[in-house]
């Protein structure tokens, strides 16, 4: 729909409450009026920016250990299979530069989803090949042309230019999602105060 504000919604595929914002995302900013723009990225290279060398989930275990309760609590409400992970953060490198490939033709968002619920619902290796391929066919994607193009210097630099991005727009974690006016909110649970700030400005 023309004219509709945009909301830049930036996920990391080894993110758990990425996976809980990218599963409702979609609905929840139509009916808000708001065009919703995905933009995968890597938190390695910030996290390694701040001198850590895992997710702060596994660094803080109090932290990681509440962040498994309430995904349990959140994934419950919403009727979602929960399947943690392992190993946990899983490599998101060849997945982000997949998906990428799609955004063009469009398919970025079916293979997103897809790839989230083999990873949190199913609690498969986002990083293996045969994965990646199952979501790209959920997604209507050709496995071959999207990995011939995830591998080429475009999209490499692409991913790269994306999460450099993400640094400078002072984007710290995900979920996060960045208003047309530049507003930055940080987590699934502000995703709805996102929507109201991109369509009405505060």
């Amino acid at each position: 729909m023309p004219n509709r504000p945009v909301l830049d919604f930036w996920y990391e595929f080894a993110s758990p409450y990425s996976f809980l914002s990218a599963l409702r995302a979609e609905a929840v900013a139509d009916e808000a009026g708001v065009a919703l723009r995905w933009r995968p990225f890597l938190l390695g290279p910030i996290f390694a920016g701040q001198g850590w060398t895992t997710s702060p989930f596994n660094l803080f275990p109090n932290k990681g250990r509440y962040m498994w309760r309430d995904l349990e609590r959140q994934t419950a409400r919403a009727g979602i299979k929960l399947v943690r992970p392992n190993p946990f953060p899983q490599n998101s490198l060849v997945a982000a530069r997949v998906a990428l490939a799609g955004r063009e033709a469009g398919w970025m968002p079916a293979f997103s989803k897809a790839l989230f619920r083999a990873a949190f619902c199913e609690g498969r290796n986002i990083a293996e090949e045969a994965v990646l391929v199952a979501a790209l066919k959920e997604a209507g994607a050709d496995p071959g042309s999207a990995f011939l193009a995830s591998r080429s210097e475009e999209v490499k630099g692409r991913l790269k230019a994306e999460t450099e991005l993400a640094k400078s727009l002072g984007i710290f974690g995900a979920p996060a999602f960045v208003t047309g006016d530049g507003e930055l909110f940080w987590g699934d649970d502000r995703l709805g105060e996102a929507l109201r700030w991109a369509r009405d400005g505060r």
